[in-house]
């Protein structure tokens, strides 16, 4: 009978506007949550088959969910490094543990990266999903992979240790006096018995040097070492002797027999007439009588403590009970805008510019728009740990969501793409900066007023209908 189809189509029109207004107190209840993507309830029209000649039978109306994923939130600004938003298309790769993960552990999609450090180092949001990326391997290099999510780790910034540079280049902008006086000794300077780098006044060894730079350099460990120039002016213009060495002397082994002089290098420089080092009239010196072949591509070349080759002067190495690494050390005093020069004006060292640095603890992790998690040392060092992963779905829209403000994949979305922040269509990761719940407060407010309105009418298709069969049972009165 039409009357009892009318009465079915009102239920019905109740339960579909009852899944609208759970829809609707939803999005609301999540107005300010991290991440949250509005849902709606979307009403199709339900249709009986119709029989020729017995009248119309209502079919109704059904609810079905349609979740807005794909939406994208506005990005704000926060306090915390590790707070992360994506300014685009993707979602962060999470797990619901951060250690022993294999294939058969579940991973899910989100977009709410409000991250922090746990006790052990691990970013987890406030749902407690770990943060997956590509770590770093041993060389440096990060292993992307677009489909292998066994590839990706929990990332940890809680087991960064602390971490030193060898240096490797220096950089020398001092002044020799021209017109330094002869030493009325330098008759009795002799490289091997007399020489500028054991000068000590006190104990009366060596030669006095009429100048002498020294350079800190910081060694593999990370421990602080001294290399020294020390000259000495010639009878001849524009000339001088100078010894590179190593204070203290005990710090080196250069094959020379006790006591250790230190020395790394010996020989003589030469200036041009306008004061500036003459590059070619030392290069143009007897083999061996430069202190260096070319003053351009001045090097210094440390043996490890405990390599094998035999210490020389020509191979020289760092002291056995340093136990440091190798060490070559790049010397630029040709700099344009300094370098050594020899001008009339006192001795003076104007800058000694090195890299290299000591040990360095953990003092701040960033992460930038492509996803690199950088450890920040106290020491001026930086370091890569990872870089977070980003998904992308065919149609993100009909992924499943999960607990936690997450999404599991499903038939309907297709399967993920793993991709890296800013390519293939990724978006870009905004550190410091969160995405804001897709939720409009006045437009659902609109949708609740609406929503309860079609719940009264609908309420009014069943009394109506019961008036129309009490009518009908009261006939037979």
């Amino acid at each position: 009978m039409s009357i009892n189809s009318a009465l079915l189509a009102g239920v019905s029109g109740l339960t579909a506007n009852s899944a609208a207004l759970a829809a609707i107190s939803q999005n609301i209840a999540n107005v300010n949550t991290i991440g949250y993507k509005r849902t709606s309830a979307e009403f199709s029209t339900v249709v009986n088959s119709q029989s020729a000649g017995t009248g119309y039978s209502a079919g109704g109306v059904l609810a079905n969910q349609r979740n807005f994923i794909s939406q994208p939130g506005q990005l704000q600004r926060t306090t915390s490094s590790t707070d992360l938003g994506i300014a685009g298309q993707g979602f962060f790769v999470t797990a619901e543990k951060a250690e022993n993960l294999d294939a058969g552990d579940a991973r899910l999609f989100t977009r709410a990266g409000a991250f922090r450090v746990d006790n052990f180092g691990y970013l987890k949001n406030t749902a407690g999903l770990y943060l997956q990326g590509w770590p770093v391997d041993s060389e440096g290099v990060i292993a992307t992979d677009p489909s292998d999510l066994n590839r990706l780790k929990s990332i940890n910034v809680g087991s960064v240790g602390g971490t030193a540079e060898a240096t490797t280049r220096a950089q020398i902008n001092a002044n020799l006096q021209s017109s330094q006086p002869v030493s009325p000794d330098i008759a009795t300077y002799n490289v091997n018995t007399n020489s500028l780098s054991v000068y000590d006044a006190e104990a009366g060894t060596g030669f006095k040097p009429d100048f002498r730079i020294t350079v800190p350099i910081s060694d593999s460990k990370g421990g602080q070492r001294t290399l020294a120039y020390s000259f000495l002016k010639t009878a001849n213009s524009n000339e001088w002797l100078a010894e590179v060495h190593v204070i203290p002397a005990t710090d080196l082994d250069n094959g020379t027999t006790a006591p250790p002089t230190g020395i790394l290098k010996s020989g003589l420089v030469l200036f041009t007439q306008d004061g500036r080092l003459d590059v070619d009239g030392t290069a143009a010196l007897p083999p061996g009588t430069g202190l260096f072949d070319d003053l351009e591509s001045a090097s210094i070349v440390l043996n490890a403590s405990d390599s094998a080759v035999a210490p020389s002067l020509t191979a020289p190495k760092w002291a056995t009970g340093l136990g440091i690494d190798d060490q070559t050390v790049t010397f630029d005093l040709t700099a344009s805008a300094g370098g050594l020069t020899q001008y009339d004006s006192d001795s003076i060292v104007q800058a000694v510019v090195t890299n290299g640095t000591a040990f360095g603890n953990l003092s701040n992790i960033e992460i930038d728009d492509e996803g690199f998690v950088t450890a920040i040392f106290d020491n001026g060092v930086t370091r890569r740990i990872a870089q977070v992963a980003l998904a992308t779905f065919t149609s993100a829209d009909s992924l499943t969501t999960a607990n936690g403000n997450a999404y599991r994949v499903s038939q309907g979305s297709g399967t993920y793409n793993l991709k890296a922040p800013g390519t293939g269509g990724a978006g870009l990761i905004g550190a410091s900066q969160l995405e804001a719940s897709t939720v409009d407060l006045s437009a659902e407010f609109t949708g609740l007023i609406t929503t309860q309105r079609a719940y009264s009418a609908s309420s009014k298709i069943i009394t109506t209908a019961d008036e129309m069969l009490a009518e009908l049972i009261s006939i037979k009165r």
